[in-house]
Formats: structure tokens, C-alpha cells, sequence
């Protein structure tokens, strides 16, 4: 019987599918949400123009939304991933907080979602930092 140490202990499997089909999802309501805005989508600027950010910065934002979307779905990169999406979505319901009031749930519950599947990747995001240190 192999011995693992409290952070190495494996996850049930129950809650490794969960945990994955959350990231799915998330994975594609990042990828629907940022598509339009990669693509420049005119609809879209409008919540960037009142920050500054113009069609240059929807556009990179909507490419980091992207990049985030697919690395959720990569094993090695999913915690990363997660936790670079939670600055993201403080932005987003900030920004949606000010813009679009009756629509504030939507990210914000985005981001609590993001939060919790960040906190249960916390042992492979710390895994993959001491593997990149090395």
C-alpha cells in the first residue's frame, strides 16, 4: 500500500469528476464570453470604452478569456488557469457592477465558481510552481 502525504492524497473520484465538469463549464462560458470580444465585436466595446481599454484592450482581454478557457482543460495548467481568472472576474463584475447592474450576478457568481475550483486545484497549482522552480 502506497503511503501519500496530506497533499498528495488522492482526490475521491467523485469529486475528480466534479471537479472537471465544473471546469468544462467554465471553460465554456469563458470561451463564449471572450470569442466576441477576440474578435473585435463592435457590441462588445462599449463596457471598455468607459474604462479607457478601447477595441485594444476588449481584444486582449478577449484573448486571455481564451487562453484561460482552453488552459482550463490542459491537466497540468487548469489550477493556474483558475487562478489567473479570478483577478479577471473581479474586473468583470466590477466592471459589469458599474455598467450593467441587473447583469452583476453573472459574473459575479463566474467568479465565485472560479474561486471555489481554484481552491480545490490549490495542491496541483502549488505542485506545478515547485515543478517550474526546479
Amino acid at each position: 500500500m502506497p503511503t501519500t502525504t496530506p497533499s498528495t492524497r488522492p482526490r475521491p473520484v467523485a469529486g475528480t469528476v466534479a471537479l472537471w465538469a465544473l471546469q468544462v463549464l467554465l471553460a465554456v462560458v469563458f470561451a463564449v464570453i471572450a470569442f466576441p470580444k477576440a474578435m473585435g465585436d463592435p457590441i462588445s466595446v462599449a463596457p471598455f470604452e468607459l474604462i479607457g481599454l478601447g477595441i485594444p484592450g476588449m481584444v486582449v482581454v478577449g484573448w486571455l478569456e481564451l487562453a484561460g478557457a482552453i488552459a482550463l482543460l490542459v491537466p497540468r495548467l487548469c489550477g493556474l488557469a483558475l487562478l489567473c481568472q479570478i483577478p479577471l472576474m473581479i474586473g468583470a463584475t466590477a466592471l459589469s457592477a458599474i455598467v450593467t447592474p441587473d447583469l452583476v450576478a453573472i459574473p459575479a457568481v463566474t467568479l465565485v465558481l472560479v474561486c471555489v475550483a481554484a481552491w480545490f486545484r490549490r495542491h496541483d497549482t502549488a505542485a506545478l510552481v515547485r515543478m517550474v522552480r526546479r
